[in-house]
């Protein structure tokens, strides 16, 4: 199912920096291979190595594991919510007080990762299953109007980012 790139009024400002990074209409397909780069680029860190971060006020890569992870939970309701026929507003989310708030070092990094790994295959398949009019469908974000199928690039362009700060900004300078 190919979902043809979402139009710049459909997502907040902001976002442009993560549908930018989709480069193909495939997002199905990158969804899926998303959760494979992910699990091969982190699934071998120690449980020290997974504490580094560049700077002090930056995150650690458990805690960009568990943000991905909420953020993959909350783009996807916000779809789940539009495609449904839903016109209730529904509020931001700021990104940090639930970094802060999750208790990401104490949890094991198999468990961060498990439960990102669900939740994005939970994601592929219901993205899988709506109609073409629910993918253009749009509702109301942190005072916004965005589209379901600007939810599903950002779900990808949100991991791509990520993915591609753990390569230039912590990996090369883990032990």
């Amino acid at each position: 199912m190919l979902i043809s790139r979402p139009d710049p009024s459909e997502y907040l400002p902001y976002q442009i920096e993560y549908v930018k990074r989709v480069q193909s209409e495939d997002v199905l397909t990158m969804l899926a291979t998303q959760i494979g780069e992910s699990m091969t680029l982190l699934r071998g860190l120690t449980d020290e190595q997974v504490l580094y971060r560049p700077a002090p006020d930056e995150w650690n890569i458990k805690e960009i594991i568990g943000h991905m992870a909420d953020t993959e939970r909350i783009f996807a309701y916000r779809a789940l919510c539009f495609a449904r026929g839903d016109q209730s507003p529904l509020p931001g989310f700021e990104q940090d007080d639930y970094v802060r708030e999750s208790g990401a070092d104490e949890i094991q990094i198999s468990d961060l990762l498990s439960e990102f790994e669900h939740l994005r295959r939970a994601n592929q398949i219901a993205i899988h299953n709506l109609s073409d009019e629910a993918v253009m469908q749009t509702g109301t974000a942190s005072g916004m109007t965005v589209s379901v199928r600007a939810l599903v690039y950002m779900l990808v362009g949100h991991v791509e980012h990520h993915m591609a700060s753990l390569k230039e900004k912590y990996l090369p300078f883990i032990p």
